[in-house]
């Protein structure tokens, strides 16, 4: 799971879909996923990962210009 960051996360947290993931899932050349931006380790602990630490994976995607969708 992520470690624990500095993003500070103030209010409600803001309504996001389930997962960050567009079904364009590739590792192949480091541990990035290049269609959602999450790690393989976010990947494989989303499932079990509270709705903060998603919120702290989505702030760093986004701002990464993640997901991505083939156009």
């Amino acid at each position: 799971m992520p470690a624990s960051s500095s993003v500070r996360l103030a209010g409600a947290l803001p309504q996001r879909p389930d997962t960050p993931c567009v079904a364009v899932c590739s590792t192949t050349f480091d541990d990035i996923c290049r269609g959602c931006g999450r790690t393989v380790v976010e990947v494989a602990h989303w499932v079990s990962m509270t709705a903060e630490q998603k919120e702290v994976v989505w702030q760093r995607i986004l701002a990464q210009g993640y997901p991505r969708r083939n156009t």
